[in-house]
């Protein structure tokens, strides 16, 4: 028997159960043994209701009634109706009501005489102790002397909150029930016995981590953290496997990537630049400020790595407005004064065109030879620009996906930057990579990313980080108004077009959308120019017009000629119109925090402060916290940790790094130390054996080549 074996070969496991646990990814016996539990139902420490007070409890009671009641969600012609099912337990102490909304089966699920086990958070209101949306163990069924009470009510054993245990019986009492998620169909007694049966079959498996390693960590034999991470004897103990599991996922992907990166920068052989030559003099000198510290410190490790035998693999992060471009533009210049070329890629036109704009007027100043080449590049202009690239008379070339075409062709391309390189596949950072040997390689972002994304997603590359701002600016007051409030903050914009100023308004979609219920673009900008800013120049920006109308429109509201520019995200980074002042950001529950940061970071770049106004109806508590954090806040990487938090690491780095969430056991996180740890170790194992050939390790070696395989295309920071 093997963990490659099918789930199906598990024990309670028939055909349609098997298809049923692949809904939840589980196709292989490996599989069902890391369907770990996502909580735990602590029946060793119960509290009498009577006694309990607000907070988090477990608490066990016998059910008095089920009730059933509706009533209205708001006042007013358009009130919707909401359906109250309440569970009332008692215990000889006290009483406790069980309350959910909307959820009809409830009623149906839970009749009087049944003992039931309450987990959540407690909470008083109108004198009564309640919890809403409780997590339900069933301990026991209607006894005998109580059917009368039950007498036409079903209670399925599949029941998604149910037990498939003896009811007549409290077998589960004083233990620490495992809860793992589910799907329709599958209850989580059901889980939770099939669970318990691979265990026993299969769970009894070697241990592969060298003693050392275990040592050093204080980490839990393996078979044993199999078996207590499912099956608990205390919850101390549940935490225990937890670390020990997760441990060995996270030094998995952390020996991939050393292993990676060493042969990155041990086993080829790149470009050696010359430093403070003509260009990089001559950029020094043209600067209209000094560098901060985190630029000057940013720039020197960069040269550093660009003057080594080995290509260079770095990351360079940048919060809003801390300068990463002109960070850039020194590598750009040790390029061409080494006698090489240099690409810069970015994910826009409008955003390709900002560094042509705020780059070309200095290399031109220096002699620097340099293009745009886009998908709005006249035909004749672009042949010019590829006789050139091709025959080495062009050194920098900014662009964007044009950049990857077969007739693109460099003489000697010797430096690749990608911007924001979140928003390009893995394939496309190849294809630019692959037009010169051995290139150095900077990816830039303006995203904050946090540091256990940055030692996952991008952990081949050495990190340099921007936070402080050379142009400080005049700051961003940051507002949060409801939609049936929304005159105030077309006031402030009244208010910044009369004073000689621009503004922006933010929609989620381009078109109206029948599922999906947001502002479009097209539509806000055909209502504004009609009506609220009918007296103001009001033009559309999206990320599907043509390409020749996005560069014209950008131009027109770098001029000035437009007062109210509605677009998508498009403009989310690297536009910078320093006369923009006020950006109203439209169903701003839609965004992330680290693109609401980003969208805020396009006003008070200049002279005068800027205003953001978030217009959103949303109440869910992830919508208040994420408004809380950005009006408590403008730290884009203290905001980046608290949007790992709300949203985690999958949907940060969207499918194009979707390696990072691969992880069973392991959270981003909450796993930051431990994170570092694996990473320390792994380092230190691939120094002392690069091909983890020793017998102590050997099995390491297998486990990443499996999980290499497993990732597919996904190559870490590709």
């Amino acid at each position: 028997m093997a963990w490659g074996d099918p789930a199906a070969s598990a024990r309670f496991v028939n055909a349609g159960r098997a298809k049923q646990l692949e809904t939840l990814g589980i196709s292989r016996i490996g599989e069902l043994l890391y369907h770990v539990p996502y909580r735990y139902l602590d029946l060793t420490s119960t509290a009498q209701l009577g006694p309990v007070s607000t907070g988090d409890a477990t608490v066990v009671g016998t059910v008095y009634e089920v009730t059933k009641r509706k009533t209205y969600r708001s006042p007013g012609p358009k009130r919707k109706q909401l359906t109250i099912t309440e569970v009332t337990l008692t215990d000889g102490t006290g009483t406790l009501i069980g309350v959910w909304f909307n959820q009809p089966w409830v009623e149906r699920s839970y009749a009087a005489g049944q003992v039931l086990a309450f987990s959540g958070e407690v909470k008083l209101r109108n004198g009564l102790k309640q919890i809403v949306q409780p997590f339900v163990e069933k301990i026991a069924d209607v006894p005998a002397e109580h059917s009368s009470a039950a007498e036409g009510v079903h209670i399925s054993p599949d029941s998604a909150m149910g037990s498939d245990v003896d009811m007549g019986d409290s077998l589960n009492m004083g233990r620490v029930l495992p809860v793992h998620s589910t799907t329709e169909g599958l209850s989580v007694g059901w889980l939770r016995r099939v669970i318990a049966a691979a265990i026993d079959d299969y769970g009894q498996v070697g241990e592969y981590l060298p003693m050392h390693v275990l040592q050093n960590h204080d980490l839990a034999p393996y078979s044993w953290a199999l078996q207590q991470i499912h099956f608990p004897t205390t919850l101390a103990d549940a935490d225990t496997a937890r670390k020990r599991l997760a441990f060995g996922e996270l030094l998995d992907l952390q020996l991939l990537i050393a292993r990676r990166r060493y042969r990155l920068t041990r086993q080829a052989t790149g470009h050696t630049h010359q430093v403070l030559g003509a260009f990089h003099q001559a950029l020094s000198k043209q600067l209209p400020f000094s560098l901060t510290n985190d630029q000057d410190q940013a720039v020197t490790q960069i040269l550093d790595d660009m003057t080594r035998s080995y290509p260079m693999q770095r990351l360079l992060l940048g919060d809003v407005g801390t300068g990463k471009t002109i960070v850039a533009a020194f590598a750009l210049a040790v390029a061409a004064d080494s006698g090489g070329q240099a690409a810069m890629m970015a994910p826009t036109e409008v955003l390709a065109q900002q560094y042509a704009k705020k780059l070309g007027p200095m290399f031109d100043q220096m002699g620097l030879r340099w293009a745009l080449l886009t998908g709005a590049t006249a035909a004749a202009d672009k042949q010019q620009i590829l006789d050139d690239l091709a025959g080495g008379q062009t050194q920098v070339i900014f662009g964007t996906h044009a950049l990857l075409e077969d007739k693109v062709e460099f003489a000697n391309l010797t430096l690749v930057v990608v911007d924001e390189q979140h928003r390009f596949g893995v394939q496309q950072r190849r294809a630019l990579h692959s037009k010169g040997q051995s290139a150095d390689v900077l990816v830039m972002s303006a995203t904050p990313i946090p540091r256990t994304l940055t030692l996952t997603a991008f952990g081949d590359l050495a990190a340099s980080y921007l936070r402080t701002r050379p142009i400080a600016g005049a700051g961003i007051t940051t507002k949060k108004v409801k939609f049936s409030n929304i005159a105030a903050a077309y006031d402030a914009v009244h208010v910044a077009v009369k004073q000689g100023q621009q503004a922006y308004v933010v929609c989620a979609l381009v078109d109206e959308s029948a599922s999906i219920e947001a502002q479009s673009a097209l539509r806000m900008a055909q209502h504004l120019a009609a009506d609220e800013f009918s007296a103001y120049r009001v033009e559309v920006l999206t990320g599907k017009m043509k390409p020749a109308d996005k560069t014209r429109i950008m131009d027109d509201f770098r001029a000035g000629k437009i007062d109210v520019l509605v677009s998508t995200t498009v403009i989310e980074v690297g536009v910078d119109v320093h006369n923009a002042t006020v950006m109203l950001v439209l169903d701003a529950d839609r965004y992330g925090l680290a693109q609401l940061h980003q969208l805020r970071g396009r006003v008070g770049r200049g002279k005068q402060a800027g205003e953001v106004w978030l217009v959103s109806d949303s109440f869910s508590h992830a919508s208040k916290e994420r408004f809380a954090a950005l009006l408590d806040t403008d730290d884009g990487f203290r905001l980046a940790e608290l949007d790992l938090k709300q949203r985690g690491a999958g949907e940060l780095l969207g499918n194009r790094q979707s390696g990072v969430a691969h992880f069973k056991v392991a959270d981003l996180s909450t796993d930051a130390d431990l994170l570092e740890a694996a990473r320390t170790e792994a380092l230190s194992l691939i120094a002392a054996d690069p091909q983890l050939q020793a017998d102590e390790i050997r099995v390491l070696q297998v486990r990443i080549e499996a999980l290499e395989k497993k990732l597919g295309d996904w190559k870490v920071a590709g």
